[in-house]
């Protein structure tokens, strides 16, 4: 009875605190924290101290996977390099730091536990940021590069931190360490690979939408068990996994699973990210309690923590200032690729026979290249980026989760605890509050972020011409027919509609759209059925070419994409099994 109740008021104060956040515009994770401190002095509420094997196993993978799962690919390539930057190089380079200079601080921290620290806190949680920066109109790249860090990142903080653990017990080689980390992050790749690859094939052949939920629930799990098992990074493998997943989908999903992953997951990511925030607060009573009257003391930890805030600020903001100086030079890296490729499609399109599939190919490569460059000039960072990106560096579930996860007998570790914690906190409130009159600082008329109605007008017109060529395809096909066998004109017409609206409702049964069939005793409605099938078959392909290529905004891809889900949908008929 209890625990039904705990979960009610819980449930209640995630969405209640996440609609009074939307209302005075203030990020609902900050205002989780301040609920949670703020309960957890209650008298009647116990000191909550949590298993860190039921963050790091039971909400990290599903939290990860729900972001990978929703990144579009194009802009994680087009990204990479600043991606692994901050999620790899940066948080070695902070962690080593920070270790240094708190043993020199405070000398009876030793060494190795001090990068164990460093580790923990290193890594950004964007969760806060980009929805922030999403609300405000943050340039749409930026919120991409936020977004990959923050999946990339998490796997680097725990590897380290688990070779400072070991550091810590006096195994430490550092060429074994620098082994280790290497077979961590390139078995999990292969690990995530091989099990998007399973995963994916299993959920295309479901048809039953049932079936198909209950695997996508455990593919994280699928994920990171057997990566761990062979001790490498299972968080890295789940990110793979749930990037190689949300690729696929599109062309290896029906529209109704793709509807239903996007609500499922969208709402475990609401429960688990709002969630862990609001844990953050109510375990800070604990925490205390656990410090007690140790040598090194509450007031040292807080001076501790501020300290740690202010190297972490500084230490990214040096990384990003020769970081986007390097980006400045891909355009030029860009023009060279979209150059050479031009010059290899112009000389297969020379050849006197040339090889349709080839030139097709070819062809692809040189517009994605040529897209490329137009993203590079059209989105370059400058000195307002790295200002927000360097602004940007809130601590949160995979902070906590990983100090949690530091074993009793390490010296000072409900300090440690605390430290993390109060880092979290800090840079929560400190960033959070004020992130937003930077935003309108730098863009006082808002960044242009999102997909513009001009670049959603192009892309509308293009996948209408895919359904109409279609459609022109299939009727010249008739040629040869009897009058009977042909399609009527209104019936052509009604298709050509179809392909234009989202919005016609229709139940009747449907099969697989394949090769061409004209029986004779076709009826109008089964061939406006198969001609509306064809054309939105068709605007799936021309949709799809387009995201291969990016000469389109993901945030345009998506919402075309969403429009053909939904006309799918209400092409396929109800199923009661």
């Amino acid at each position: 009875m209890e625990i039904g109740l705990i979960a009610v008021v819980g449930v209640i104060i995630l969405v209640g605190t996440s609609i009074l956040g939307g209302r005075i515009g203030i990020a609902a994770p900050l205002l989780l924290v301040v609920v949670g401190i703020g309960a957890g002095y209650l008298p009647f509420i116990p000191l909550i101290e949590v298993d860190p094997e039921i963050i790091l196993l039971g909400v990290l993978p599903p939290l990860l996977y729900a972001a990978a799962v929703n990144v579009p690919l194009v802009d994680f390539r087009r990204n990479f390099r600043p991606v692994i930057g901050l999620s790899v190089l940066l948080v070695v380079i902070s962690a080593v730091i920070i270790g240094a200079l708190v043993h020199l601080v405070v000398p009876v921290i030793p060494f190795p536990v001090a990068v164990a620290l460093g580790a923990v806190v290193s890594p950004t949680d964007a969760v806060a940021a980009t929805s922030i920066g999403k609300r405000l109109g943050m340039p749409d790249r930026v919120v991409s590069i936020l977004e990959g860090e923050s999946l990339v990142n998490d796997a680097t903080s725990l590897v380290l931190l688990k070779t400072a653990l070991a550091a810590i017990a006096g195994s430490f080689v550092f060429w074994d360490a620098a082994g280790s980390f290497a077979f961590s992050v390139a078995a999990a790749v292969v690990v995530g690979l091989v099990m998007g690859l399973i995963t994916v094939w299993i959920r295309s052949h479901l048809r039953n939408p049932v079936y198909d939920t209950m695997i996508s629930f455990v593919v994280p799990f699928v994920a990171f068990i057997p990566a761990e098992a062979i001790h490498a990074s299972g968080v890295l493998a789940v990110v793979v996994t749930g990037l190689y997943t949300g690729h696929h989908a599109s062309r290896r999903f029906s529209a109704t699973a793709r509807m239903n992953e996007r609500l499922n997951w969208r709402t475990v990511q609401f429960a688990l990210e709002n969630g862990v925030f609001l844990l953050m607060g109510l375990q800070l009573h604990a925490l205390v309690e656990e410090v007690g009257e140790s040598p090194l003391r509450l007031e040292h930890v807080g001076l501790l923590s501020l300290g740690v805030v202010l190297l972490l600020i500084l230490c990214r903001a040096a990384f990003l200032v020769p970081l986007i100086a390097t980006m400045r030079r891909n355009s030029r890296l860009y023009e060279q690729r979209s150059d050479g490729l031009s010059a290899l499609a112009q000389q297969v399109r020379d050849e006197e026979d040339p090889d349709t599939k080839k030139l097709h190919r070819v062809e692809l490569l040189e517009q994605r290249t040529r897209a490329d460059l137009t993203h590079e000039r059209e989105q370059q960072l400058g000195w307002r980026e790295g200002a927000v990106l360097s602004w940007s560096g809130m601590r949160g579930v995979v902070t906590l989760a990983a100090a949690q996860s530091i074993p009793v007998e390490v010296p000072y570790r409900a300090q440690l605890i605390l430290v993390a914690f109060g880092v979290a906190v800090v840079t929560l409130l400190l960033h959070g509050l004020t992130l937003p009159p930077l935003i309108r600082k730098l863009w006082p008329e808002g960044a242009g972020a999102g997909a513009s109605a001009g670049e959603l007008a192009s892309l509308k017109k293009d996948l209408i011409e895919a359904g109409d060529d279609a459609i022109d395809d299939a009727v010249a096909n008739e040629e040869g027919a009897s009058e009977a066998e042909r399609t009527a004109a209104t019936v052509v017409e009604k298709a050509r509609t179809s392909a234009r609206s989202a919005m016609a409702p229709i139940s009747l049964s449907l099969a697989e759209t394949g090769s061409l069939v004209l029986p004779a005793d076709e009826t109008p409605a089964q061939s406006y059925l198969r001609l509306a099938r064809l054309a939105l078959d068709a605007q799936r392909a021309a949709l799809l070419e387009e995201r291969a290529i990016g000469r389109y905004s993901s945030e345009a891809l998506r919402t075309a994409e969403l429009a053909l889900d939904v006309h799918e949908a209400r092409l396929t008929p109800p199923s009661m099994h």
